[in-house]
């Protein structure tokens, strides 16, 4: 994920170097440690190479997964963290070599917007991809009838308008950015005493953990009913098969394992979108 090669730890005088250099010039020589470019250079080729593999296995799957309206979605979280990778950690990887930030504030400014938007749009995608999977599940005929591919596209289109406009507002005046320690990159100052600066901060944290409690509530209620229908055909299975109709298919046992199928995919990137993504919420 793009945030993995962001977050460290910090200290209050460290913060107060790094916040100094940035305002008194975005070019002076930073105290880091050069050979740190190999862990920030290893995190964005894996990001790159794992996006990359990802987006190739989704190009060559089997048509009748292409028309899903779940495949669309996974495909747009896939060009989206790939996009945010590309924006932000070159960057990283640039500081560290050349012990200084290599452009001014306008860099700062569109790395920070990198920041919010692949963030928020990531998080936005992921969060529709749960509500996706509980409407298909919990609510099967009102999915069939209103939700198809055009629809998720649409809703790509959405997420990406929605957080353009809102990740752009702090370089327009609405909230600040700064860099942060160890200077290598820019987000939102949240330290800022500065009213606007405070609400745009609180307003963007409540909405991603707004996204981060939908999504797991729709996974945890998306995980119930599964387990339920595969009790339920199981149930059927035994009882038919000490009726002595073992032959007899049971199409609901087999669309349950391919649904759990989907579920721990979802599951598996929510863990892992979460776990980078929480630090800076």
């Amino acid at each position: 994920m793009l945030t993995k090669t962001m977050v460290e730890s910090v200290s209050q005088a460290s913060w107060e170097e790094v916040n100094n250099t940035s305002i008194n010039g975005l070019t002076m020589s930073l105290n880091i440690k050069s050979s740190q470019v190999v862990t920030s250079a290893s995190m964005f080729t894996i990001g790159v190479v794992g996006n990359l593999i990802a987006i190739v296995v989704l190009c060559v799957s089997k048509k009748e997964q292409k028309e899903t309206t779940f495949y669309t979605l996974v495909c747009g979280l896939a060009v989206t963290d790939l996009l945010g990778t590309c924006c932000t950690s070159p960057v990283v990887i640039a500081t560290y070599l050349t012990q200084q930030w290599p452009g001014g504030q306008p860099l700062c400014h569109f790395f920070s917007f990198s920041m919010l938007f692949f963030g928020s749009a990531g998080m936005t995608i992921l969060c529709t991809m749960s509500i996706e999977r509980y409407l298909a599940i919990n609510h099967a005929f009102f999915y069939s009838q209103y939700i198809d591919k055009a629809l998720a596209r649409l809703t790509l289109l959405g997420v990406y308008l929605l957080n353009l406009v809102f990740c752009i507002l702090p370089s327009f005046g609405l909230g600040s950015n700064v860099r942060h320690f160890p200077g290598t990159w820019c987000f939102l100052d949240w330290r800022s005493n500065s009213t606007v600066s405070a609400s745009y901060t609180y307003i963007y944290g409540g909405f991603s953990a707004f996204l981060i409690l939908v999504t797991v509530l729709c996974n945890l209620s998306v995980c119930v009913t599964l387990i339920s229908m595969r009790k339920k055909a199981m149930g059927r299975r035994d009882a038919a098969a000490t009726g002595g109709s073992r032959g007899r298919r049971f199409p609901n046992l087999a669309d349950s394992a391919a649904e759990m199928q989907m579920f721990w995919l979802l599951v598996l990137m929510t863990i892992v979108f979460l776990v980078c993504s929480i630090p800076l919420v």
